[in-house]
């Protein structure tokens, strides 16, 4: 789906995720990664707004549909363009976004979702640029990203 009404961008693909956390019992964060197995990757929960949607909603809602969790937004993180795996330009709004509540269930996007430390996910994730926003999140979030 492409979005030409209300950014006048042609082509251009908009979504939007969060960089999801929790609290984790050594009083550190988790960080929320989800396999898709569709493009088999590891990434932050995200994906395309829908028609009218905030980019602020889409997030929310992407991050209930793909990892069964309800959130709150935090600090807007900077938006990631890219071309996506079909070859069309993409721009994904992400913020910081503590989890509140849910339970994963594997769905038809998603087959598993792993909390694992800062260090953990930057590697476990597949693009370089997912994981240039971990720094950026653990700041938000009042965190020393070093």
């Amino acid at each position: 789906m492409t979005d030409t009404d209300s950014t006048g961008r042609g082509d251009t693909i908009l979504a939007a995720g969060c960089v999801l956390w929790r609290r984790a019992a050594s009083g550190g964060v988790e960080l929320a990664l989800v396999f898709r197995p569709r493009w088999s990757d590891w990434s932050w929960p995200k994906g395309k707004t829908k028609k009218g949607e905030t980019a602020r909603a889409a997030a929310l809602r992407e991050v209930r549909e793909e990892t069964g969790h309800t959130c709150r937004l935090g600090s807007r993180l900077p938006t990631s363009r890219y071309v996506d795996h079909a070859g069309r330009d993409k721009e994904v709004r992400y913020w910081a976004a503590e989890a509140t509540g849910g339970t994963f269930t594997p769905n038809s996007e998603v087959s598993e979702l792993v909390w694992l430390s800062p260090d953990r996910a930057r590697a476990r994730l597949t693009y370089e640029r997912d994981t240039e926003l971990i720094p950026l999140a653990l700041k938000a979030i009042g965190i020393d990203p070093r």
